[in-house]
């Protein structure tokens, strides 16, 4: 598989035949819930000529997008991401060799993919400059992780914002309401992990949201 592209970096053709589908994953996931594509716009309360956009591969989903799918259809983000490999009981990835997914205002890098999403969901997620979550704050079950490897990022915490720089983490209580944002002039790139305290917690389910 081709390494991530910059964020600056036209996209080609050969790479997008690399990336995940995130419109056919969509189109499948709505399927198996047996969702048409306009009941889906009504429960996300987003346009159906923009979910044909996304299925068909015209556009890249923003954040925004993203989380309102992925609460609708009640998965993680990174279901939009998965191939199917199974549940294997090691993962071993090689850098640039791991299954990865761009979005409207960054990528998203699946660290476990493979492995069964109980107990941590490791992802690295690179971000544009002043790429934010969005107005609505993100709340969901377990904890979340977040160290930053590259540039700069904010989070906000129920009332509380915390900057983070490179080698800064950040772990607290997934039901506190917060959002986040890469508020510097170059890309951010970190390690989020998100936490799952009980095999029936589905917290992961609205990230993206988280």
């Amino acid at each position: 598989m081709a390494k991530l592209p910059k964020l600056t970096e036209p996209v080609s053709e050969s790479k997008l035949a690399d990336e995940i589908d995130v419109g056919r994953r969509l189109r499948e996931l709505r399927a198996k819930r047996g969702l048409s594509m306009r009941l889906l716009a009504e429960k996300s309360r987003l346009n159906v000529n923009t979910l044909s956009l996304i299925e068909n591969r015209r556009t890249s989903p923003s954040v925004s997008t993203l989380q309102q799918l992925a609460q609708t259809l009640q998965v993680p983000i990174s279901a939009f991401f998965e191939t199917d490999q199974g549940n294997k009981q090691l993962v071993h990835q090689k850098s640039g060799a791991r299954p990865y997914a761009a979005f409207t205002h960054g990528s998203i890098e699946d660290l476990g993919a493979g492995m069964p999403r109980f107990g941590a969901e490791p992802l690295i997620v690179t971000l544009a400059p002043h790429a934010d979550s969005g107005k609505t704050p993100i709340v969901h079950t377990g904890r979340e992780f977040v160290y930053c490897l590259e540039g700069q990022l904010i989070y906000i915490v129920d009332t509380e914002t915390y900057r983070l720089e490179p080698g800064d983490s950040l772990l607290f209580e997934a039901y506190l309401p917060h959002r986040w944002k890469n508020s510097g002039d170059t890309p951010s790139r970190n390690l989020l992990v998100l936490c799952s305290l009980d095999e029936r917690d589905h917290s992961k389910e609205r990230h993206f949201l988280g």
